[in-house]
């Protein structure tokens, strides 16, 4: 997995954003986080995506999520893509396996329920 943060634009009342790659899901992600209004100790996620498997095939799908809030430097297109080809050859353990699995089984069930 890779993880990049990223500088946020001028008045966005973000407290960080990332981009990155993970591997085991085999896709990229976008993160952006704000402070909690219920605890200003904490933060919470404004924007999280890229954690189904394939959700972001592309390093554009995740910086176009990011670009409201983020400058978005040059070259995160080229370094998320060679951080994925990194992982080419990689394949999952049983670890990985089998938390694949039970995120299929939850997403099986909630798909049910709708």
């Amino acid at each position: 997995m890779s993880r990049h943060q990223l500088p946020l634009r001028e008045g966005v009342e973000a407290t960080s954003a990332w981009i990155g790659w993970d591997r085991p899901l085999l896709t990229f992600f976008a993160q952006v986080f704000v402070i909690d209004p219920s605890d200003p100790d904490e933060e919470v996620e404004l924007i999280w995506r890229g954690t189904s498997e394939r959700e972001l095939p592309r390093p554009v799908d995740a910086i176009r999520l990011l670009e409201p809030y983020c400058d978005i430097p040059a070259e995160i297109a080229v370094s998320l893509e060679v951080d994925r080809m990194k992982t080419l050859a990689t394949i999952d353990g049983p670890n990985q396996q089998e938390a694949k699995a039970f995120l299929a089984r939850l997403e099986a069930r909630g798909s049910r329920s709708e």
